[in-house]
């Protein structure tokens, strides 16, 4: 099946993501990451069979719940300034992306049903720190950069594209550009920091209208990823929550900065994180997309689901 331009999530279907695909790999499964960098675990045994239990176990929970699933492709961290950090070419990037999605092809060929339809999801990041920027890119330069990405997604059958991380407005502009310039639908998704605001120092609520000023509304939706419900749920009021349709959301309440020092995994409580996203789909009318990041697996994910009751 193709969604490139009926993706289910628009329809109302309620779908699950994956959890923190990072997080599992380094912390739970001994891979290593350079640069976090999840393609990179493609390059082992021991990292593809990883991934692929990882994958397939969140297909079957989707199965499971009557839910869909936006299947992400691990490319996080697959752009020029990283690539060139690791010491690959650009033929070696467009192959990571290439195997990236008939991987999850194949895995919707396997699981797929009617009604629990599958998507291709294309994951792009930011040019520089996901929760720190050193440098900011104007809209044009992000445009620029992030060209290639939604290129290759488009070449190689993805349906959709999600931005993650994005912690300033202007590059998450660029990223919508070079999406639309493409032809590909394109998600947006800010982290926020504990106090709910950008680590730029927008308002969630700014940044989205930036975006949708500049682009003509071009984002299918936006989400909200890498924070813990209770950094966030204090803003979630006025109809600008309309336009935010996903939720991937961390296992621990600590913050960007300790996170980043963390030496061990902090999963948090599985249950308790489920129950705060009952709250939280009162607050956003169009919720339809639940999944994880830092620190949550198919445990945290699962909670999610029972606890929205979402059908």
């Amino acid at each position: 099946m193709k969604y490139r331009n009926a993706l289910p999530q628009l329809a109302g279907k309620k779908m699950i993501t994956d959890g923190g695909l990072e997080t599992t790999l380094v912390f739970l499964e001994g891979i290593d990451l350079p640069l976090f960098a999840a393609f990179k675990a493609l390059e082992t045994d021991a990292g593809l069979k990883a991934m692929d239990t990882y994958m397939k176990g969140f297909a079957k929970l989707a199965v499971a719940q009557g839910r869909g699933f936006i299947m992400d492709t691990p490319t996080w961290r697959a752009s020029a300034r990283w690539a060139a950090e690791l010491g690959m070419t650009q033929d070696d990037l467009r192959e990571v992306h290439r195997e990236a999605i008939a991987t999850l092809d194949n895995l919707r060929r396997a699981y797929e049903t009617p009604e629990c339809p599958f998507v291709i999801n294309g994951i792009m990041g930011p040019q520089d720190d996901g929760y720190s920027p050193g440098t900011k890119l104007t809209a044009d330069q992000a445009a620029d950069y992030h060209k290639q990405q939604p290129a290759w997604f488009a070449e190689f059958g993805a349906d959709m594209i999600t931005a993650m991380t994005l912690t300033y407005s202007d590059e998450a502009i660029g990223i919508t550009r070079a999406a639309k310039d493409a032809g590909m639908p394109v998600v947006i998704s800010f982290t926020v920091e504990t106090d709910g605001r950008l680590p730029s120092g927008e308002s969630l609520a700014e940044a989205i209208a930036a975006v949708d000023r500049a682009t003509k509304d071009y984002p299918a939706y936006y989400m909200i990823n890498c924070a813990h419900p209770e950094h966030f749920s204090h803003i979630l009021n006025g109809d600008w929550t309309q336009r935010i349709m996903g939720l991937r959301t961390n296992a621990s309440r600590l913050s960007h900065a300790e996170l980043d020092e963390a030496e061990t995994l902090d999963d948090g409580n599985p249950e308790e994180l489920g129950l705060l996203h009952a709250g939280l789909a009162d607050l956003l009318p169009n919720l339809t997309v639940l999944g994880g990041c830092c620190g949550t697996d198919h445990r945290h994910v699962e909670q999610m689901c029972r606890a929205t009751q979402i059908a």
